[in-house]
């Protein structure tokens, strides 16, 4: 079998595009697309679901914890709901900051019920928060390592790095990620596009190709666990 053959029959098993890194407005006050925007514009580069990962960060007094999280909610509903009519599916995530630093996690396998319990450690660190909250089900991952104004946590509190992050405003320093989870040996690896802005067409230039949708955020923990996808970069089945 000659490699264009097997790349083929890869692509054809693995053949469901999830988006796992995107954020909508007014959630995410850095992002300038609605929840539709997103939707449309993800579909029309044939993508089957997309992993909603919001920013997360404690509010101090500007509003209740109640307020802000049906206010961070919504924006995934309303994509639930469209996503639903067009045939995409949609997946809770969330991309969480301390109040300690910059540094920006990301966590699959979360529902709202968490995110309540998450909201409330927030301001006491991530040393602090992995100590205490327990959560085997999900994967605590740290978003775009080695972007500038980031600093180094400790790697054994982290169950993955997100390597490849493809958002164009950024640098992410992929290479220099990819060894440090290489060093690492970090079992879960992510890629994402990382998506906040129109018409840069930089959209679903990162994707997880899987063999299945998975059903909701604790089932894609699950895959990314299994380590049984591929990711593809540019919209052309180059095969990372």
């Amino acid at each position: 079998m000659n490699l264009q053959t097997l790349k083929y029959e890869l692509n054809s098993i693995y053949k469901y595009r999830i988006e796992l890194h995107a954020h909508t407005s007014p959630a995410s006050s850095c992002s300038e697309v609605t929840p539709k925007e997103l939707l449309d514009t993800f579909k029309n580069v044939d993508y089957d679901a997309i992993v909603i990962t919001n920013h997360f960060q404690h509010q101090g007094e500007k509003m209740t914890k109640k307020e802000y999280l049906d206010f961070y909610m919504k924006d995934f509903y309303e994509a639930k709901a469209y996503g639903e009519e067009i045939g995409i599916k949609i997946i809770l995530g969330t991309e969480i900051r301390f109040t300690e630093n910059s540094n920006d996690y990301l966590i699959f396998g979360v529902n709202p019920e968490m995110l309540s319990e998450i909201y409330d450690l927030l301001p006491f660190g991530v040393d602090n928060f992995r100590k205490i909250y327990k959560m085997e089900n999900s994967l605590f991952i740290q978003a775009h390592p080695f972007r500038d104004g980031i600093k180094k946590v400790d790697p054994k509190i982290l169950d993955g790095i997100e390597v490849y992050n493809l958002h164009p405003h950024h640098n992410g320093r992929v290479g220099q990620a990819a060894l440090y989870a290489k060093e690492n040996n970090f079992k879960v690896i992510t890629a994402g596009t990382d998506f906040h802005h129109p018409n840069l067409g930089h959209e679903g230039l990162a994707a997880l190709k899987a063999k299945f949708i998975p059903e909701d955020s604790f089932s894609l923990a699950e895959l990314l666990k299994s380590n049984d996808y591929l990711y593809e970069a540019g919209r052309n089945n180059l095969i990372l």
